[in-house]
């Protein structure tokens, strides 16, 4: 008797309700049935490279990235997965699993047909309702509570705390990349540009992507950086988000105005 192999989404929302459940490979026909075929009605979110949709469980329900970088590099999917299967953390998206599906099709070109390869490569995450924490500071109808600034930025400092304990640098941290749950927990999400770089603390690498006033100039003009200094990196993005949930903007601001704000 063959054992069953094939994943279904009773399967998957066992998983997501057992906190001890390890993330794991997923079968696209899994995610495509949540999703409705990846379907423009189940997206929720997009960005340079990268869809997010709305993944329908039995009760409940997740969220799957579909990556649409097609140009990606094996070793940077293989390095994100890597990053984020090595943490677990209340101040950290839950992942629960990926897939990386390679199929052959047919293309016509220049009155030919050839067979290329065509890439899937999908993560799929815990659903956080409330959106990320660019929403949450743009959202003007609202007047945030002091205690709702200091649970967010001490959710914030904690999962970086705890990447970092991981030898793991996000690279990308911004308010966009932070999703906040039904009760204002902060979860940092989006490894995209993680590194985990193990005992190689002695060799050096150069920025590669990043956003643009969240992320320290250094990064951005080919310094060369040590693996042992890269945690500074995450620091600097740090201390611009602290600035802009107190004061509601972005860049640098005298301390006495941050005074105004109850800091």
């Amino acid at each position: 008797m063959h054992r069953r192999s094939t994943i279904t989404p009773r399967d998957l929302e066992c998983m997501l309700r057992n906190e001890t459940a390890e993330p794991k490979p997923l079968p696209l026909s899994l995610l495509e049935e949540i999703t409705n075929g990846f379907s423009a009605e189940q997206e929720i979110g997009s960005g340079g490279f990268a869809v997010v949709y709305k993944g329908k469980l039995v009760s409940t329900t997740v969220a799957v990235k579909r990556l649409t970088n097609t140009l990606m590099d094996e070793k940077e999917f293989h390095q994100e997965v890597e990053c984020l299967m090595m943490v677990k953390h209340k101040n950290i998206v839950r992942f629960l699993g990926y897939c990386a599906n390679r199929q052959g099709s047919m293309e016509r070109r220049h009155e030919k047909f050839i067979m290329a390869d065509v890439h899937q490569r999908l993560l799929c995450f815990e659903y956080l309702p409330n959106g990320n924490l660019y929403e949450y500071i743009s959202d003007t109808s609202h007047r945030p509570k002091w205690t709702d600034h200091f649970q967010i930025i001490t959710g914030i400092c904690q999962g970086l705390h705890h990447l970092h304990q991981h030898n793991i640098v996000h690279l990308d941290l911004k308010p966009a990349n932070i999703l906040l749950d039904a009760n204002l927990v902060p979860k940092i999400a989006d490894f995209g540009l993680s590194r985990c770089f193990k005992e190689m603390q002695s060799r050096v690498f150069t920025g590669k992507g990043g956003t643009i006033g969240y992320t320290a100039p250094e990064f951005f003009d080919s310094t060369e950086i040590r693996y042992r200094h890269s945690y500074r990196l995450d620091i600097y993005s740090l201390g611009v988000i602290i600035i802009e949930i107190l004061t509601g903007k972005k860049g640098y601001h005298d301390v006495d105005k941050l005074v105004q704000y109850g800091v």
